[in-house]
């Protein structure tokens, strides 16, 4: 399931996501969705306004097509639940656009030539807030709506803490933990995760010379000790936030739900095994 779609491809992902927005609203449109997805693929290539294309090579286009692929599965698995509160179509569209735009953060405009992207690390919810905040009222979406998209995009990160955190409704609540737990997912479960931590390290290394955060006091000394730390992250900070934070909302990817195989979760556990093996 994980690699039946290519999620280097913006088309193909966009594909997906029409299918399973028709899946759950059959009689809905679905323009604006082809629109952000037309706009998004723009924006980390390069072609949207003043900005460059994205220069990382973890929180890069892709990232955000596999988080934008999980969390439209785990849409769909929670409306065929019947679950309550029912998502309308309007709310399924703007949880997209959060998702979407959730790293925009990391984008550099053409001004910007020092480092990369990852220099933002430590701020980029809050840049990618700002991005959505001048983007999201050009495709028609109102100040109200625009609130609980930010909400959604607040969700993500690793020190967000979603109940210190406002929204309007508990539809927007739910929408940002099916953000936030998309986020982690797909990144965790993709194939080459184990393959690219090396690289994710590099980006907290730039983020925090950037921040002039002293040697002594940064998180990771080197991507060995991270790379080290990582499976006590993954079964005591990620897996206890998704469980509780976030309000379960993994659990609408089993397969069948609610007793299932969680195939983001069996591909998890494949790479923290690998990565144990690895460091011995």
């Amino acid at each position: 399931m994980l690699t039946d779609i290519n999620t280097k491809s913006a088309p193909a992902v966009a594909a997906a996501a029409q299918a399973a927005f028709r899946k759950m609203f059959p009689r809905a449109s679905t323009g604006i969705i082809d629109r952000l997805f037309f706009d998004v693929r723009r924006m980390f290539t390069g072609h949207y306004l003043d900005y460059q294309a994205v220069d990382l090579h973890y929180h890069d286009l892709e990232h955000t097509l596999q988080a934008t692929l999980c969390f439209m599965r785990l849409l769909v698995g929670r409306h065929g639940t019947q679950a309550t509160p029912r998502f309308t179509p309007r709310q399924v569209e703007l949880g997209l656009a959060a998702v979407l735009l959730h790293d925009s953060g990391y984008l550099k405009l053409r001004s910007d030539r020092a480092g990369t992207g990852a220099k933002y690390t430590h701020v980029h919810v809050l840049k990618s807030c700002a991005f959505a905040a001048s983007y999201l009222p050009t495709v028609g979406v109102t100040p109200q709506e625009l609130d609980g998209v930010l909400g959604a995009i607040r969700c993500t990160g690793p020190y967000s803490h979603v109940k210190q955190l406002h929204f309007n409704s508990h539809v927007e609540q739910l929408i940002g933990c099916a953000l936030a737990t998309a986020d982690y997912l797909a990144q965790m479960a993709a194939p080459d995760y184990p393959d690219k931590l090396e690289i994710l390290f590099k980006e907290f290394r730039e983020a925090d010379a950037f921040a002039n955060v002293p040697p002594g006091q940064r998180e990771f000394k080197s991507a060995a000790e991270m790379i080290a730390k990582t499976p006590a992250f993954w079964r005591k900070h990620v897996f206890l936030k998704l469980k509780t934070e976030y309000l379960g909302m993994y659990r609408f990817l089993a397969q069948p739900y609610p007793r299932g195989p969680n195939p983001y979760l069996v591909a998890i556990e494949r790479n923290i095994a690998t990565i144990e093996t690895r460091i011995g």
